[in-house]
């Protein structure tokens, strides 16, 4: 027992000893200075100093039939003294000349926020003094820098509280995605069923997605929508109409309004208006006519907002290439307008995404400005196709349709859609507006702000952004011919 008692008494020294170490450190002064006191069992009242370690060695080596049970207590803050005041002078010192071990600087770091958590020491450096800059340098609207300088990661505050329209859809889910990454919270306002939004919240920390629901047409919800965001970001749209949602709705007043709300709610700092490259009046499209109208009353009631215009996009979730690939799985050939010779610029979805967030992060030089984003190749319609069935290792065959009777086979559903009383089915190959929009080229302009000016370098669309395609192989992923079987015998090195 006596040894077993001796062990259990040198263990309390030693942490004793460690503690008062600790102690001395955090309060960044000697002995005689410290405000940390210890309090017996017995005693209810009073202060004592603690004892130096030669005190704490030079007690009995028996233990006490009952221990003292320390607590710590910090006496009322007094006003500093000449030696406090030289200490702190001294510990910014050794902190500007990153002479503390990292072990102190942990534990300084560690006691100086949680005693003051919105307050930056002098001459902090580092990480740390790039989180305290953060939290006491909000966000100027119009000006200057909207992320916060922290460290990053989707467990950190990017200082961002995006309201983002459109997030269920297709480029929604990246831009969804980018946002948590880097710690932003994202309000997803949504108008289908509970499950819509299901997959975003997986992106982000917990809480950081937060659903809601709204109706488009209700000013209110949208308010409620927005309430508590300092960045907007309309990706609405669609290139189809139903008896519902007509491209002037969705495309142009939708927009309008976002913009009106937004401006009114007085602490937008940023409002993105995502439309679509060829956005013109003069377009033989009507969706790209209503961008066009939906960008002008943006840029008229918000006239800080960005503009960005994506050429066609493609991913695992496209409206293009995966068409175009269960179309012809099915039957057996793919139907070009005009014989594919239309040119178009389709860009991958994760670089828009990121385009996007990259204007966030700049110091306001992005506002009230109008990108162009179109990928690093021209194709023509029929080049990507070409693409595509080489992904999905078939053997090309194609219709050419010419555009008169393109458009013939897909006017049925525009002239039926409000004079039945049941909704008709979505187009996909033959859409007539769609068809318009293919009978004339659809690049960058020559002058436009492009990738470049964010600091994008466009992924090309041959290799893994066009991977998706692998699904429609008839026989698995390793279905068909490879490369070298597609080479000549005397193209191929012998095999030993």
């Amino acid at each position: 027992m006596t040894a077993m008692s001796d062990k259990l008494l040198r263990d309390r020294l030693t942490i004793k000893n460690s503690l008062y170490s600790m102690l001395q450190q955090l309060c960044f002064a000697g002995p005689a200075t410290t405000k940390l006191h210890f309090i017996p069992r017995q005693q209810s009242c009073g202060h004592y100093p603690i004892p130096s370690p030669q005190g704490l060695q030079s007690l009995p080596t028996t233990a006490p039939a009952r221990p003292p049970l320390l607590l710590l207590r910090l006496r009322p803050p007094s006003p500093p003294t000449t030696a406090t005041m030289q200490a702190a002078a001294w510990r910014r010192q050794l902190l500007g000349q990153n002479q503390l071990s990292p072990a102190s600087s942990a534990a300084i770091a560690a006691f100086r926020s949680a005693s003051q958590p919105a307050l930056a020491p002098q001459g902090f450096g580092g990480v740390d003094g790039a989180r305290y800059m953060s939290a006491r340098t909000p966000a100027v609207k119009g000006a200057g820098h909207l992320v916060r300088k922290g460290t990053g990661g989707r467990s950190s505050v990017s200082g961002i509280v995006a309201t983002v329209f459109g997030a269920t859809g297709f480029l929604g889910r990246y831009v969804v995605q980018q946002l948590a990454k880097m710690g932003s919270q994202v309000l997803v306002p949504f108008r289908g069923c509970e499950d819509s939004h299901r997959h975003l919240k997986l992106m982000g920390d917990l809480g950081q997605i937060v659903p809601m629901k709204y109706n488009p047409r209700d000013v209110d919800s949208i308010k409620t929508a927005v309430a508590k965001s300092n960045v907007v970001i309309n990706l609405i749209g669609r290139e189809y109409e139903t008896r519902n949602y007509g491209f002037e709705e969705v495309n142009h007043h939708m927009a309008e309004q976002l913009a009106m709300i937004s401006k009114e709610h007085g602490g937008i700092v940023r409002f993105i208006q995502v439309s679509s490259l060829g956005a013109s009046s003069s377009s033989p499209s009507r969706m790209l006519r209503a961008k066009a109208a939906g960008e002008e009353s943006v840029l008229k009631e918000f006239p800080e907002a960005t503009i960005m215009r994506p050429a066609t996009l493609i991913g695992t979730e496209d409206r293009i290439l995966n068409r175009w690939a269960m179309y012809a799985k099915n039957w057996g050939f793919l139907p070009l307008m005009g014989g594919g010779s239309t040119k178009i610029q389709p860009v991958y979805v994760v670089d828009v995404a990121a385009a996007i967030v990259n204007s966030l992060k700049d110091d306001g030089t992005s506002m009230g400005k109008t990108y162009e984003l179109g990928g690093p190749d021209i194709y023509t319609v029929h080049d990507l196709a070409e693409l595509m069935f080489e992904t999905i290792r078939e053997w090309p065959r194609y219709v050419n349709v010419p555009f008169p009777i393109a458009r013939a086979i897909a006017s049925p559903r525009e002239m039926l859609l409000n004079k039945v009383p049941f909704p008709l089915p979505t187009p996909s190959i033959f859409n007539l507006d769609q068809i318009n929009a293919l009978s004339v080229d659809n690049l960058v302009s020559e002058n436009a702000l492009t990738f470049a000016d964010l600091e994008i370098r466009p992924h090309k669309l041959k290799g893994y952004p066009v991977e998706f395609l692998v699904c429609y192989r008839k026989g698995g992923p390793s279905f068909g011919s490879t490369v070298s079987e597609k080479m000549g015998s005397s193209d191929v090195a012998p095999r030993f």
